[in-house]
């Protein structure tokens, strides 16, 4: 088995170490055995997303996601249908916000891709630090960093998590990120996936069943992602308890599952 991830525009769009989610999804695919690759597209190449299992649209500031948009104009259809046919997509940030209709800025509006029905705009004040969520996709905990002006509304979107602890899609709702389909968009830096593998697993086994049917990604040992996960969540969600805790399949990892 082989996956190829194709990077979109790393040289503009790689703040917080977005890079990192590369690394460690090639890591998690040879520990296991399965073949990875990584393809870097820069501004003016040409994309191929027939030959792509996984893109990483990373985060920039407002003026690279300008430069940004009017790359990906060019690409907007067969980007769109990669989407609608299973195609694995993690956005951060201002990945994110360019997956949707546009970004509403003191400067203007930044037209997104338009391949979600969701929208963002700039507010006062950042939304920074440290962030928790509760998420469908990990027994874990789902920790990162964020920081962003933008407001993102997601329009009955399924989000990535409900927040224990931060600010996450508009300070308001309360959840942050989005799903769909295969896609998720998330403002979590960090990066994301070394801290949360098991959300990078879920990114790879949805990238290997479209292209190989069904799977079962070997187990790995997770001991320090795991520990340094609830560091993360002991530290700042205080004042919540644990309802109750099992133990996984790894050993002696403790997993959250529900909180009052």
């Amino acid at each position: 088995m082989k996956i190829t991830i194709g990077h979109l525009y790393p040289d503009l769009l790689n703040l917080y170490g977005d890079r990192g989610n590369i690394a460690c999804m090639m890591r998690r695919c040879l520990w296991r055995g399965i073949q990875a690759e990584t393809i870097e597209f820069n501004m003016g190449d040409s994309i191929d997303f027939s030959k792509l299992d996984i893109i990483l649209l990373g985060g920039g500031s407002d003026r690279e996601q300008r430069i940004v948009c009017k790359e990906l104009k060019k690409i907007k259809e067969r980007f769109q249908d990669y989407v609608e046919d299973m195609g694995v997509v993690i956005a951060v940030c201002g990945g994110y916000q360019l997956l949707g209709k546009y970004y509403q800025t003191d400067e203007g509006v930044i037209e997104g891709l338009k391949l979600l029905n969701i929208y963002t705009e700039q507010d006062e004040g950042r939304l920074i630090g440290n962030i928790i969520l509760e998420s469908e996709l990990s027994k874990l905990p789902v920790v990162g960093f964020e920081n962003h002006r933008g407001r993102t509304y997601i329009n009955g979107y399924r989000p990535l998590g409900k927040v224990l602890y931060g600010a996450g899609n508009d300070g308001r709702s309360g959840y942050e990120g989005v799903i769909y389909k295969n896609v998720i968009g998330t403002y979590l830096h960090g990066p994301l996936l070394p801290k949360n593998p098991r959300i990078c697993d879920y990114l790879l086994e949805k990238a290997l069943e479209r292209k190989y049917g069904a799977v079962s990604l070997k187990k790995l040992d997770d001991r320090l992602e795991s520990a340094a996960n609830e560091y993360i969540f002991r530290r700042f969600v205080k004042g919540r308890r644990p309802m109750h805790l099992h133990r996984s399949l790894e050993g002696d990892e403790k997993i959250y599952l529900n909180f009052n």
